[in-house]
């Protein structure tokens, strides 16, 4: 009897986990659609509504457990054997990657992340990495025949798009010119291409994804593709690099949009084009970011087994509301709310979680940094500091329990490591700090194009990428850019009132000065004269309040995940 109860409810998480995923597809499935029409807002809408699908199925399957199992079948013995009929479904199953997750999840619900121990969850793959095969090919093949011309032309030919383009001809001779500089090849004619059959949609772009062999290289492909003014396709690039390639798919912007019935193949692919990327980053970028959590996880024991430096607390200027510590050998930092925040923060926990979650939903423009959230992590004790150990009995008590082996986290979140900004800029060289400058500037500028306001906008709440991108990570105070009032200070009464503690004009909760950004940005007199060059804008009210009408006419500004050399717009003529 117990055993057709276990495995009516391995068929009933694996059934949920497939109602999810298909809802999932569906949205993903409107991306085309979305792009060809410009409806920049929907998409927005849509990223969101793909995000919430997960929870939203984990809690209804939940609840349908909980009302089909009585207190004898409710406890984790019973689980065991249901996680035990649950692996004979997944034998050539072809999503078991994101049916273990689910499995996952549906657990820690119904126990509310009691009980959890490693062999009662899928923390190992069952199926030992098993890359299961699409029921159509994954890639479609374009054989040259020294004739790359043609190849290309065939290409783009084949890709779904129903809106016609600005000038088809013109592009593909662009593509292979570029490709002949790239790949420096006398036979760069003889080359096979294999390309993702289905695009990937991002923002205001499709990306269409291979890769292309010669007789002595092997390299991605990425064409992205852009709509103009008269709603005509183009080919804006031609990306061949894996580091331009890593920056495409990086933490610090959007899941794409990428009808994917089987996942695992997929990332397997991306793989081979950017060995550097973990399955996690990538599983993150499709948007399968659930999952990501999973094999982050497992990256992360692999990666305490395999290493034996300490916990510390993350070097840079304490956080006010976040206590944040690393693995000097690991890169990522962790991130736990403080019991207490400083007085001068006036906000929640419930506000910073969702903060926290509203970077998740939005577009983030290559320009802050995803995080994933975990609750009651476990960590070894004797891997940690006695420093940080104190510190986060100091700050985080509630958040923190020790054991005499093990210390547990009820909550944290993890997120790529980086330089803090201002430790950077107090070590580079006077090329490194003018490249610095202008991307903290660019990223402040692009971060407002997509309707968001920084709020803390000093220099430690940044950090710098190993690409040097500068990428937001702290967001406690960030806000809808149209949420915000933007004023000029006004002229003062008398001569006294600037030499007065208070202002002598009212202040309201969402008014901003950007004539003060200059008080706590410009201490340094050789940044001041940097900023003063590259974005005396930011100082600027009228500035702001322009950013402000566009979003609210729904003109989003472009923001390219490459670099300006790879495009083809200087090499278009005038229209």
């Amino acid at each position: 009897m117990d055993e057709e109860i276990e495995r009516l409810v391995a068929a009933t998480i694996l059934q949920g986990s497939d109602a999810m995923y298909g809802r999932f597809l569906d949205v993903t499935a409107g991306a085309q659609e979305r792009f060809e029409q410009q409806a920049w807002k929907t998409i927005q809408q849509a990223l969101k509504k793909r995000i919430n699908f997960y929870d939203h199925h984990v809690g209804l399957v939940s609840q349908q457990l909980k009302t089909m199992l009585n207190k004898q079948h409710a406890t984790p013995s019973f689980f065991m054997g249901v996680k035990s009929a649950y692996c004979q479904l997944l034998d050539d199953y072809p999503r078991y990657d994101i049916a273990e997750s689910f499995f996952n999840s549906v657990y820690c619900r119904i126990f509310d992340h009691r009980h959890i121990q490693r062999n009662k969850l899928f923390v190992n793959s069952s199926q030992g990495g098993r890359i299961p095969k699409y029921l159509t090919p994954l890639l479609k093949r374009y054989s040259s025949n020294n004739n790359l011309i043609h190849t290309v032309e065939r290409l783009l030919d084949d890709t779904p798009f129903s809106i016609k383009w600005e000038n088809k001809s013109r592009d593909v001779h662009h593509i292979v010119a570029a490709l002949q500089n790239q790949l420096s090849s006398q036979l760069i004619n003889d080359v096979i291409i294999d390309m993702i059959r289905e695009p990937f949609y991002r923002n205001k772009a499709a990306y269409i994804i291979g890769r292309i062999e010669t007789v002595n290289q092997i390299r991605p492909l990425v064409l992205p593709i852009l709509i103009n003014a008269q709603g005509e396709l183009f080919v804006d690039a031609c990306v061949s690099d894996s580091d331009d390639i890593s920056v495409i798919f990086g933490f610090a912007r959007s899941y794409f949009m990428v009808y994917a019935p089987v996942p695992a193949a997929l990332v397997d692919f991306l793989g081979q084009l950017m060995p550097h990327k973990t399955p996690a980053q990538l599983y993150n970028s499709i948007g399968c970011q659930k999952h990501g959590k999973t094999e982050l996880y497992r990256e992360f024991l692999y990666h305490i087994d395999n290493s034996d430096d300490l916990f510390v607390i993350a070097p840079g200027i304490k956080g006010m509301v976040m206590s944040v510590f690393t693995l000097p050998s690991y890169g990522f930092v962790f991130k736990i709310i403080k019991d207490r925040f400083a007085p001068q923060k006036n906000i929640t926990h419930a506000i910073v979680k969702e903060k926290y979650q509203l970077v998740k939903e939005h577009d983030r423009v290559g320009r802050m940094a995803d995080t994933l959230d975990y609750r009651h992590f476990i960590m070894p004790r004797h891997r940690f500091s006695e420093e940080l150990i104190e510190e986060l009995l100091d700050v985080a008590q509630s958040n923190v329990k020790l054991t005499s082996k093990e210390i547990h986290i009820s909550h944290l979140y993890m997120e790529r490591r980086m330089i803090p900004l201002n430790i950077y800029l107090d070590q580079a060289n006077e090329k490194g700090l003018r490249t610095a400058i202008q991307e903290y500037g660019d990223a402040i500028k692009q971060l407002a194009a997509a309707n968001i306001f920084a709020g803390d906008m000093l220099f430690k709440n940044f950090g710098v990428s190993r690409h040097n991108r500068v990428i937001f990570y702290d967001y406690d105070e960030i806000s809808y850019l149209t949420e915000i009032n933007f004023r000029h200070i006004p002229p003062s009464r008398f001569p006294e009132d600037e030499m007065a503690a208070e202002p002598w004009y009212s202040v309201g909760e969402n008014d901003v000065f950007p004539e003060e950004f200059r008080t706590f940005l410009l201490i340094n007199p050789k940044i001041c004269l940097l900023f003063n060059e590259l974005h005396p804008n930011l100082f600027d009210a009228d500035y702001w309040k322009r950013l402000q009408s566009n979003i609210k006419q729904g003109l989003f500004s472009d923001v390219f995940p490459y670099s300006e050399k790879s495009r083809f717009i200087a090499l278009k003529p005038e229209m």
